[in-house]
């Protein structure tokens, strides 16, 4: 058999600096494609479990370094890693880039040899625990193929980030490091703040309020879980692009106010919330989709929600999205599966020639 050619870009070794939710689960995912990785971490335990889990030993000579730790000790680390190795790629995966460009460019490490990069993949709860191979599935992963001077990067790292990218399954979208802060404060700091402060709402609550809580509430609050820690740090490093967006946030809040304070209606604030929302790109980053809802009932008894899987297979269906909504001592439970309105029709018909009790798409 002859040797495997390598693909453009493709890294037999990395080491990764940063041991948490996204650091580990990139190297679940490299380990699998049978890349050498190694974990590393300055809290010993955090490297241990994610060394563990990804079952990797130390690389002696690795090929890339990419770090996923704090940004505020990005310079100093890598700086330390430049002087073992001066032809090392690095790569980082920070959440606000102007400022991972600013730290390379008063740093010792040439800025062509670092490529700064940003998955939009990530989970409300974080460490090595909650890591995931698939996590960066058909999600964005921006790059900034230039420093903050226009400067391109080494076509060799160009390349050994796409490769990293494509590779963990994920869409690369290369990006000014000014454009992708200004992105994320609107699609990901804001709605942290939000949902944060909604969830502070809830502190002084009585039980017997929040015995009531639906599944609303849970949504608009999950993120409302993820580190203080992480998120101080977060948003301090990009306050001048989500100061303005929560200027509006407030001004919009302080008219809303006004106008029931007045009796007045607010239906039309409402509806431009509606509007925003309609905006939201589909699956994939695909065009916005309205998605037919088929309620199925279903009894509460093992094997029913497999059952059901096992229909929607077999009726050659895609199911894009599910909720569930149960009460304990209920008999009985809802299951709303969202699909193509196609899609919808086919599994109705054949839900129903197969004696589910299934009701009529909305």
């Amino acid at each position: 058999m002859s040797p495997k050619t390598p693909t453009s870009g493709e890294f037999a070794s990395i080491k990764i600096i940063g041991s948490g939710l996204i650091g580990t689960s990139i190297g679940l995912a490299l380990a699998n494609k049978g890349v050498s990785v190694e974990m590393a971490d300055i809290d010993p335990r955090a490297a241990k479990l994610a060394n563990d889990l990804v079952a990797c030993a130390t690389v002696a000579s690795p090929e890339v370094i990419l770090y996923a730790g704090p940004s505020s000790g990005l310079k100093s680390c890598l700086e330390s890693e430049f002087k073992m190795n001066k032809h090392l790629k690095f790569i980082d995966i920070g959440s606000v880039k102007t400022k991972s460009l600013l730290d390379i460019s008063e740093s010792t490490i040439p800025t062509r040899q670092f490529l700064a990069t940003h998955p939009m993949a990530g989970r409300e709860v974080g460490g090595a625990q909650s890591a995931r191979g698939d996590l960066f599935q058909s999600r964005s992963w921006i790059y900034m193929p230039t420093d903050l001077e226009g400067t391109p990067v080494d076509p060799d790292l160009v390349a050994a980030g796409l490769w990293l990218i494509e590779t963990l399954g994920a869409s690369p979208v290369a990006m000014s490091a000014q454009r992708h802060d200004r992105a994320v404060a609107l699609v990901s700091h804001l709605p942290q703040v939000t949902a944060s402060l909604l969830a502070a709402q809830l502190l002084n609550a009585e039980s017997e309020l929040l015995d009531l809580a639906g599944a609303g509430l849970r949504d608009t609050t999950r993120i409302a879980a993820s580190s203080p820690a992480l998120w101080d740090e977060i948003l301090s490093s990009n306050s001048s692009e989500l100061l303005p967006l929560l200027i509006n946030l407030q001004s919009d809040l302080g008219a809303f106010i006004a106008r029931l304070d007045a009796s007045a209606s607010v239906s039309d604030l409402i509806e431009r919330g509606n509007q925003g929302r309609s905006k939201i790109p589909g699956k994939h980053g695909g065009a916005a989709r309205e998605y037919a809802l088929l309620p199925v009932v279903i009894e509460d008894k093992p094997g029913q929600l497999a059952a059901l899987f096992d229909e929607c297979a077999s009726a050659k269906v895609n199911v894009e999205d599910l909720t569930i909504e149960h009460s304990p001592g209920q008999f009985t439970g809802l299951i709303t599966l969202a699909l193509s309105a196609k899609d919808a029709q086919i599994l109705q018909a054949h839900l129903t020639n197969s004696g589910w009790s299934v009701h009529a798409p909305r």
